[in-house]
C-alpha cells in the first residue's frame, strides 16, 4: 500500500512538471508568446514588391477585391491597409490590403448647389471624388455653392464622371452684386447713423474714437469710410469715428450735469 502510494506521488509529480514544462516552455514558443511586430506602413508601396518587403518582417498579405481610386498614386499601389501601420501583430500575420485600381471607375456627380462647403466636401468623399479649388464670386448667400465644375467646365448633377476626379466649387461671398451709395453720415448722432447703415442694406464697421471738436456734440459722427456717394457692394463695412466713443464698453461716453457741461 505504501508502495503504491509512492508511486502515485511520483506520477502525480511528473504530471506536474510536464504540464508546467507544456505551458510555460514549448508552448510559449511555439506561438510566439510576448513577441510582436509592428506592422509597417505600406501606403504607396506597389503591388510587386509587397512579398519580398513583407516576408523579410515575418508578415503575409491578401488583396482585398473592394479597391478605390486615387490619383496621387501609381496604379497597383497600396492605397489602404489593415492592420493600420504601427499595430502589434504577430508573426506570420496576414495583413489585407487594398490597391489603387489601374482605371478609376465612372460615378454619378452628386447635387452639391445650394450646399455647403463643408457639405459639399463630405458628399465628395463618400462618392470617391476631391474638392478642388474654391472661387468666391459676389451673393448673398454665403458659403453656398453656386457652380460645380470639373477641368473648367460646369458639370451637372447626375453626369458620369471618373472616380478621384476634383471637383471645383463656384461660392457665394455673402455681399452680392448690387451696388449701393454710401450714405452721408457725418454730423450724424452715432445711433442714427448705426440705424442709417443697416437700414441702407449696409453693415457697421470699426467704430473708431475721435477727438472732441467745438462744433459737434458727443455721439457726432465726424468721419466715415467709405465716403458719402460712394458706391460699394450690398453688406459691405462702413467705418466711423465718433466724438467719445468708448472702445471697452462699445457706447457714447455722452456728458452729464456733474460734468458741468449740460
Amino acid at each position: 500500500m505504501k508502495k503504491i502510494g509512492i508511486h502515485l506521488g511520483v506520477m502525480l509529480a511528473v504530471g506536474l512538471i510536464l504540464i508546467l514544462i507544456f505551458f510555460y516552455y514549448f508552448l510559449p514558443s511555439y506561438t510566439n508568446h510576448g513577441e510582436t511586430i509592428t506592422v509597417p506602413d505600406l501606403g504607396g508601396l506597389a503591388y510587386q514588391e509587397l512579398d519580398d518587403y513583407l516576408s523579410q518582417r515575418e508578415l503575409r498579405f491578401e488583396v482585398e477585391e473592394d479597391s478605390g481610386y486615387s490619383s496621387e498614386l501609381p496604379p497597383l499601389a497600396v492605397l489602404k491597409q489593415y492592420p493600420i501601420a504601427g499595430s502589434k501583430v504577430k508573426a506570420n500575420r496576414k495583413l489585407f490590403i487594398n490597391l489603387n485600381k489601374t482605371t478609376p471607375r465612372k460615378v454619378i456627380m452628386p447635387n452639391l448647389i445650394d450646399g455647403s462647403v463643408k457639405s459639399a466636401q463630405m458628399v465628395l468623399e463618400s462618392y470617391g471624388l476631391e474638392l478642388g479649388s474654391i472661387e468666391y464670386r459676389p451673393d448673398l448667400a454665403q458659403n453656398a455653392v453656386l457652380e460645380q465644375k470639373l477641368k473648367g467646365k460646369v458639370i451637372e448633377p447626375g453626369d458620369s464622371i471618373f472616380q478621384g476626379s476634383r471637383v471645383d466649387l463656384m461660392v457665394g461671398d455673402g455681399l452680392g452684386n448690387q451696388m449701393l451709395e454710401v450714405p452721408a453720415l457725418f454730423g450724424m448722432d452715432f445711433e442714427d447713423a448705426e440705424f442709417t447703415v443697416i437700414g441702407s442694406g449696409l453693415r457697421l464697421g470699426s467704430v473708431l474714437t475721435a477727438e472732441p471738436i467745438d462744433t459737434l456734440p458727443a455721439g457726432a459722427v465726424i468721419r466715415q469710410i467709405p465716403e458719402a456717394g460712394k458706391s460699394i457692394r450690398i453688406g459691405e463695412d462702413v467705418d466711423l469715428w465718433v466724438i467719445g466713443y468708448n472702445q471697452e464698453t462699445r457706447k457714447v461716453d455722452y456728458p452729464t450735469d456733474s460734468d458741468g457741461l449740460i
